[in-house]
């Protein structure tokens, strides 16, 4: 009989921890080197500031640092396939600054960016999408500059997913806040970079969290 209660408890005790596990959701950063924290510890890149803040609130959220450096938006969409086999809530969409680098045409990183939206969707019907918007080099010229700059308002309203318009706003072009390359955010700037992300992505987990 002390067995018999012995194993129950066991049993309801491993049941409760199950169902928490189940409960937990997960936020996928999908990006390249500026959401990977390159020049800095990964503890130290935005990603990780954001879990920090979730931690604080005691959310049952996970994130994930998919970020990869020198990643285009056609490398994230051979990419996301993999990263969506642990099933993901959120997508953080952080890809299109080295198409801009690069002068990849900007009708091709709309398609790949799409294609990732389409394959995400497709895997987890109920996912939520955060879009962030990054500037292309005004080298590159005006009509670029402007075409690249309006893909992710675009994407954003056809797709009805989140929009974060500029990930680097009060960073980008600032020598205190960047590394020496002037293009990667230093600490402090990646602690500026988090807040921003914070204001769009914390309603989105709020309501996650109530459902």
């Amino acid at each position: 009989m002390k067995r018999l209660l012995l194993l129950l408890l066991v049993g309801l005790v491993v049941g409760v921890g199950a169902e928490e596990k189940k409960e937990r959701k997960t936020v996928l950063f999908l990006g390249d080197s500026l959401t990977a924290g390159y020049g800095l510890d990964e503890a130290r890149a935005f990603p990780a500031l954001v879990q920090a803040k979730i931690d604080s609130l005691a959310w049952a959220f996970d994130v994930i640092n998919g970020g990869l450096s020198g990643e285009t938006s056609a490398g994230g969409l051979r990419r996301v396939s993999w990263l969506l086999r642990r099933e993901i809530d959120v997508m953080v969409l952080e890809l299109g600054g080295n198409d801009g680098l690069r002068g990849i045409p900007v009708a091709e990183m709309q398609k790949n960016l799409q294609g990732i939206i389409d394959k995400a969707r497709e895997k987890y019907s109920d996912i939520q999408i955060v879009l962030v918007g990054i500037e292309a080099p005004p080298n590159l010229g005006e009509e670029y500059t402007t075409a690249f700059r309006g893909v992710f308002p675009a994407l954003a309203e056809k797709n009805n997913v989140f929009l974060l318009p500029f990930l680097l706003e009060g960073v980008g072009g600032n020598p205190e806040l960047n590394l020496t390359d002037r293009i990667h955010p230093n600490a402090e700037g990646h602690q500026i970079v988090a807040e921003t992300v914070w204001r769009v992505l914390k309603p989105v987990l709020e309501d996650l969290k109530a459902k």
